[in-house]
């Protein structure tokens, strides 16, 4: 059975880090592209970052680029989120997922995925 757990969600001070963990159950991320999203209050869920499953190669939205940092080990079978420099507008809930099938041009793009976490909350705040 395919399962994704999300966890180190919480509450940040604007410019400061977190790391998100995404732990994988019933099939290894090799198989996959793996990615993130979020969904804050009243919006659409949002691609965040994704690692592709045909070269390993790492793809992110605009809004994320040089301050976040996806990555994965594969011994533990897990996806991390490295965030840095977080603004208030990171706040959400962070989702990871799995597709067997993304596309590489619209990675961030939540029907190209076929498993979900439960998400874990990022809420950025002084």
């Amino acid at each position: 059975q395919v399962q994704l757990v999300e966890s180190g969600g919480g509450l940040v001070q604007p410019g400061g880090s977190l790391r998100l963990s995404c732990a994988a159950s019933g099939f290894t991320l090799d198989d996959y592209t793996i990615g993130w999203f979020r969904q804050a209050p009243g919006k659409e869920r949002e691609g965040v970052s994704s690692i592709m499953r045909n070269d390993g190669s790492t793809r992110y939205v605009d809004s994320v680029k040089g301050r976040f940092t996806i990555s994965r080990d594969n011994a533990k079978n897990t996806l991390y989120l490295q965030m840095s420099n977080v603004k208030p507008e990171d706040t959400a809930v962070y989702y990871c997922a799995a597709g067997r099938q993304t596309s590489y041009t619209y990675f961030d793009r939540p029907e190209e995925y076929d498993y979900w976490g439960q998400g874990t909350q990022v809420t950025v705040s002084s």
